[in-house]
């Protein structure tokens, strides 16, 4: 799942629905995240904060490449709206994707 983002803009922030419908999914999705820039994925929804550990490992990968980083945060108690306003805010104005694998 490649962004395609513009080499003018910034990559946009994302939102992770949780749960995943389809986990094989979502090492490809991630790495797709790291080779794209993209700077955060804000995950919500039940079962968050197992998917931001899962997220997390994949980004650390080996522990090898330092290069390796995207802030992940994890939002169980928030509305859709809240996480939403919370992206677009990180970095200083992001534009925003919603995902659900």
């Amino acid at each position: 799942m490649s962004f395609q983002v513009d080499s003018m803009k910034k990559p946009p922030a994302i939102v992770l629905h949780a749960p995943v419908s389809d986990p094989s999914k979502l090492k490809q999705f991630v790495e797709d995240c790291l080779k794209e820039g993209v700077p955060l994925i804000a995950i919500c929804g039940e079962g968050c904060e197992d998917l931001e550990d899962k997220v997390d490992w994949i980004v650390i990968g080996d522990g090898t490449d330092d290069d390796r980083f995207i802030a992940t945060t994890c939002h169980r108690d928030e509305t859709i709206e809240e996480v939403l306003e919370f992206a677009a805010c990180w970095d200083g104005g992001s534009e925003v994707r919603q995902v659900r694998l």
